[in-house]
């Protein structure tokens, strides 16, 4: 062969490998134009079915314990049932194995999970089968969200069983929250909102950003008809918050109350228990009357401002006396019609015509006694009784941990007539929480501290967060005037013969009744009656009763509240409030490993 003729073969060859690569390459010119008209939109869609990017991984919301780790609200598995009705095996041969499973997969859904006959279940599967609209193919079978007995009993169905790329069924974790202790603490514990999880009430709001945790990021994909999810940014999980409260004493205290709201048909009742040196909150329960006469933790009365009533009279008195106003065994005439002061009219329970004490006028609890012992102290000047009841701490705003906590109302009278009203807890406002830090501070020789309810933040083991006792004043009054004040609230319990407003019930000079006073343990306190106050005028024959006191008496190691409002048998606080705080020390007493009261002798010991 010749040169020229093989320098043609050449050019031929070359000729025809460059047409080759002009076509491949016209080709693709050709195939791009096509994606992106005519083919655009069904290779969006495609990329749509494909690929899912950036969803959020929830995290686990943290626990919240009692003050021993057991579980007052927990996060428990809980699982969305869906199908994607696009997996490709149920479309082979004409969707032969989704037709031939169709039924028996209604029939075990509706089985399992019980909300929809097998009929309504075929017919949901099959319109999401059928739709053209691929993002309508992926169907929630189930509003709400099965347990984990039911999620093993769906995972064991026909087809179904075996996984999502034979069946398209598929479940999505969820968290429900739980309070394994039912109704204990409910209103303190607290609520969160459905869909965001984020806290609603209670400590479950105050510790949100601790509770809640952070979200993680996943990638969700299909790979060669597979579904995959690549977990980008692990979720981290939230921190469990630690409170004072302990499950026993929470038990006793809303059994106690919940037997005698129920006994008098009240509307409310509240009550609060406390480690009197330590101020830690033991027990918390807020009842509430609902339509059907049962009672429910509904709203937290704790933290809620009431007129105290008699209770205020102790700090009162208190300020009095350290202001050298009054002294223990000063004495003051009352009077059976009552005693009218201004426009006021100052009446007693006790329809006497005597001169008591002052000790004793607060055993038994005198409007009367007080409503002119005040007045005589600080007439025409109720600005200096304010502020020596500012600086003895009651006024001050205290923190508390409880969502919607209200600061105390006490404000200086603008008349006599309020001020004599003030005496006796009107015209001013305190919340169950405040009244038992002033009677906790008693029992705690003077040094008043706040109420606390969380004592640790914890990251697993370790502690993120730590609070302890926080000392709101350091001495209430002088040593002389705690002391005496404690003379005359061991007589509110102790002494029989007046009676004492919170110690026997009598009739015909014979003991028919027990109050507050115990065989068990002594306690000393203070009951409290007040008016209830509405349509513009005081009820006569509606009321709230407090009992607020310590245990045991001479060692106080816990200060107790009980608060029922509007009674609907015959009202006597010592009775109502005094019984309930009665049963709920010496049951505490007995839990807490102390010895007791033998033969009138003080014979218990701290353990």
């Amino acid at each position: 062969m010749s040169s020229d003729e093989r320098q043609k073969k050449m050019i031929i060859r070359f000729a025809i490998l460059f047409g080759l690569v002009f076509l491949g390459f016209v080709a693709v010119i050709i195939k791009i134009i096509l994606l992106q008209t005519v083919e655009r939109e069904q290779w969006l869609k495609v990329i749509e079915y494909q690929v899912k990017v950036n969803q959020e991984v929830a995290p686990v919301r943290g626990n919240i314990l009692d003050t021993d780790g057991n579980l007052l609200a927990t996060s428990l598995p809980q699982y969305v049932v869906k199908m994607d009705t696009r997996v490709e095996s149920l479309h082979l041969k004409q969707g032969a194995v989704f037709y031939q499973y169709l039924d028996s997969m209604a029939q075990g859904l509706s089985y399992v999970i019980g909300d929809k006959s097998p009929e309504e279940y075929r017919k949901l599967i099959l319109k999401a089968y059928r739709n053209p609209d691929p993002r309508k193919r992926d169907i929630r079978l189930h509003k709400g969200r099965i347990n984990y007995i039911q999620k093993k009993e769906i995972l064991k169905l026909p087809l179904i069983g075996q996984g999502y790329y034979a069946s398209g069924v598929y479940l999505e974790e969820m968290h429900q929250r739980s309070k394994p202790f039912g109704s204990l603490g409910k209103r303190t514990i607290g609520s969160i909102y459905g869909k965001d999880g984020n806290g609603s009430a209670g400590l479950e709001f105050r510790y949100n950003d601790y509770l809640k945790g952070k979200p993680g990021i996943a990638r969700v994909q299909r790979v060669a008809g597979e579904k995959e999810e690549v977990i980008e940014k692990e979720a981290v999980n939230g921190y469990d918050i630690q409170t004072t409260l302990d499950v026993h004493l929470m038990d006793i205290c809303e059994s106690a109350l919940r037997k005698r709201l129920e006994l008098q048909q009240a509307d409310w009742g509240c009550c609060i228990l406390i480690e009197t040196h330590s101020g830690k909150i033991r027990a918390i329960s807020n009842l509430d009357r609902t339509d059907d006469g049962t009672y429910e933790e509904m709203r937290n009365h704790a933290v809620n401002l009431v007129e105290p009533g008699s209770t205020f009279k102790t700090i009162a008195l208190m300020a009095a006396m350290d202001d050298g106003k009054v002294h223990l065994y000063d004495t003051v005439r009352i009077y059976s019609k009552g005693w009218d002061y201004g426009v006021a009219h100052h009446t007693d329970a006790h329809k006497l015509d005597t001169v008591l004490t002052v000790r004793s006028a607060l055993a038994i609890s005198s409007n009367i006694a007080f409503a002119k012992i005040i007045t005589e102290s600080y007439d025409k000047k109720a600005d200096k009784f304010v502020n020596k009841l500012q600086r003895m701490g009651i006024c001050d705003s205290v923190y508390c941990e409880i969502p919607g906590f209200q600061n105390p109302k006490i404000l200086v009278p603008k008349d006599g007539v309020t001020l004599s009203k003030m005496a006796y807890g009107y015209s001013v406002e305190l919340t169950p929480m405040q009244i038992l830090m002033f009677y906790n501070g008693i029992a705690n020789d003077g040094k008043m501290i706040r109420p606390y309810l969380v004592s640790r933040v914890l990251n697993q083991d370790e502690v993120v967060e730590s609070y302890s006792t926080q000392v709101v004043q350091s001495s209430l009054c002088s040593r002389k005037a705690l002391e005496d004040i404690r003379l005359a609230l061991h007589d509110v319990v102790w002494d029989n013969d007046l009676p004492g407003t919170a110690s026997v019930r009598k009739w015909q000079g014979k003991i028919t009744g027990y109050k507050a006073q115990s065989k068990i343990v002594s306690i000393a306190g203070k009951t409290g009656t007040a008016q209830l106050y509405h349509h513009g005028k005081y009820q006569d024959k509606e009321h709230r009763m407090t009992f607020v006191g310590y245990f045991p008496e001479d060692n106080p190691q816990y200060t107790c509240i009980c608060m029922i409002e509007r009674p609907k048998n015959n009202y006597d606080a010592g009775m109502d409030c005094g019984t309930v705080v009665r049963e709920i020390a010496e049951k505490t007493m007995v839990y807490a490993g102390h010895n007791v009261i033998r033969n009138g002798k003080i014979t218990y010991e701290i353990k």
